[in-house]
């Protein structure tokens, strides 16, 4: 009796598992009836038309509102032309046989041939360019080491933060984007040094404690007084007290504290520390992020260590979010084990809230559990298109955009190190519709989601979303006009 009762239930508790999974499909079903049935606006159905034609599709998607951008790095952001000429307008010097910016005396016929000098020369302008960015790179060749030499090339034109956030901000306003989280630091590497002359412990709190109380609020306002110093130059060159302002005062900026992992134990703390120390006393500093390449030496052999910094870090400073570069990472770059817990462990070891890059995801022990509690704990990933392709060959196919999207894993569009790549944020959105096959219902979505998941105040949020809203009312206003009969 016992047998056939236990049949009886099994029997119908498939029926009941059947039933609801024939609702479920049938309500599914409906949905996507009712999405297909739905009106497209114009702009979608314009899109549409001419999603296969490069020169209207880059001049939509140059015009659409494109929010914000959510992972930027300052100084990769840089146009190459821009270093050189601050280069020449403060009398340094270009190292012609790496093409690295430096200070003192030039001497053309000791290979430090002055900026100005090269400007006016085209061809070694020309190669000075190409040395400083992903111009004119052979895809067969080694990208990443390229891509992350260029950083040492910059030298001490990347200090003029001003007019770097000047160009940022005015490129971001001509591209219809009106928020940036830029990558910085701004404490002058005192927190290097703090940690350097700490040591290190791996008593944690015991360390915290003794940076502290060794004059850690120096940091704190060494790095409010330059980010005020900073915003002034950038605004004093963007005029906007005048009425001749350029629209890149408009552009909301907030900063991403960024931590240097390919160092020392004791100077990777200290770093931490003062980011989330700096983002508790500053509003402009808005979160915490590990920089330098993922797969640098130190950073694989103290990736756990990394995460176990910021998992105790995290629990004294709950307010303060992280963003981590994670999976930034393919096959061969790196040993297998790398590969399988990076984006993992940031998530439920560090507590990041949005990761950047996620490229080696599917790599990842359990990786689709993982994509569901990613989906789950709405943790957004912040995709760079150009970048992947760079640096690590993944693009098309083979990058794991579209299966983020498929298990509901929220993401957003970004620039990364737009000056090194070449690129802008047009020229990403153009890559998610011509190598990724995105709609355009799928490319608002995205430009909402870097509004939805940043990292600004809720007042703050609250005005960007209305003012993205006018913008796309205004985008569809303008489609209207010009496209329909």
């Amino acid at each position: 009796m016992a047998s056939r009762w236990s049949s009886r239930s099994t029997r119908r508790r498939r029926r009941g598992r059947l039933t609801l999974g024939r609702a479920a499909a049938i309500a599914l079903a409906l949905a996507s009836l009712a999405a297909t049935a739905a009106p497209a606006s114009r702009a979608a159905r314009y899109f549409e038309t001419i999603r296969r034609n490069p020169p209207l599709l880059l001049a939509f998607l140059t015009a659409m509102p494109k929010g914000g951008d959510l992972h930027t790095h300052l100084s990769g952001s840089i146009y190459a032309e821009s270093y050189l000429r601050w280069a020449a307008e403060d009398n340094l010097c270009v190292v012609t046989a790496t093409m690295t910016i430096v200070g003192g005396a030039c001497d053309a016929q000791e290979g430090r041939a002055a900026a100005a000098a090269v400007i006016q020369n085209a061809a070694l302008s020309s190669e000075a360019i190409d040395a400083m960015s992903m111009r004119h790179w052979e895809p067969a060749r080694n990208g990443h080491d390229h891509f992350f030499a260029t950083f040492a090339k910059f030298g001490p034109p990347s200090t003029r933060l001003g007019q770097m956030l000047a160009e940022v901000a005015a490129r971001a306003a001509a591209e219809h984007v009106s928020y940036l989280e830029l990558l910085v630091t701004t404490d002058g590497g005192l927190s290097m040094q703090k940690g350097a002359a700490a040591g290190w412990s791996d008593d944690l709190p015991r360390l915290r404690d003794r940076l502290l109380a060794a004059g850690f609020a120096d940091v704190v306002s060494a790095s409010a007084s330059r980010l005020d110093q900073v915003e002034a130059r950038a605004r004093e060159l963007m005029r906007c007290a005048t009425p001749q302002a350029d629209a890149g005062c408009r552009v909301t900026l907030r900063y991403v504290w960024q931590v240097l992992r390919a160092t020392a134990p004791e100077t990777v703390f200290a770093q931490m520390l003062a980011g989330f120390e700096i983002a508790s006393h500053d509003p402009r500093v808005v979160a915490v992020n590990l920089v330098q390449p993922e797969d640098a030496p130190i950073a694989v052999r103290d990736f756990a260590l990394h995460m176990k910094m910021l998992a105790y870090l995290r629990t004294r400073y709950p307010r303060v979010p992280l963003t981590l570069h994670a999976g930034e990472l393919t096959e061969g770059l790196v040993p297998p084990e790398a590969l399988r817990s990076h984006i993992g462990d940031s998530v439920r070891i560090a507590g990041a809230r949005r990761i950047g890059h996620g490229t080696a995801v599917m790599y990842e022990d359990g990786a689709i559990e993982l994509l569901r509690e990613m989906a789950a704990r709405r943790v957004l990933v912040e995709i760079a298109l150009s970048s992947s392709d760079l640096i690590l060959g993944v693009k098309g196919d083979r990058h794991p955009l579209r299966t983020y999207l498929k298990h509901g894993v929220p993401i957003a569009l970004t620039t990364d190190d737009a000056g090194v790549s070449r690129s802008t944020m047009t020229l990403e959105y153009r890559k998610a519709v011509e190598e990724q096959h995105l709609g355009y219902a799928t490319l608002e979505r995205l430009a909402r989601n870097s509004i939805d998941y940043s990292f600004a105040d809720a007042d703050t949020k609250k005005r960007l979303r209305a003012d993205l809203d006018a913008a796309f009312a205004a985008f569809e206003r303008e489609q209207s006009a010009r496209h329909e009969p």
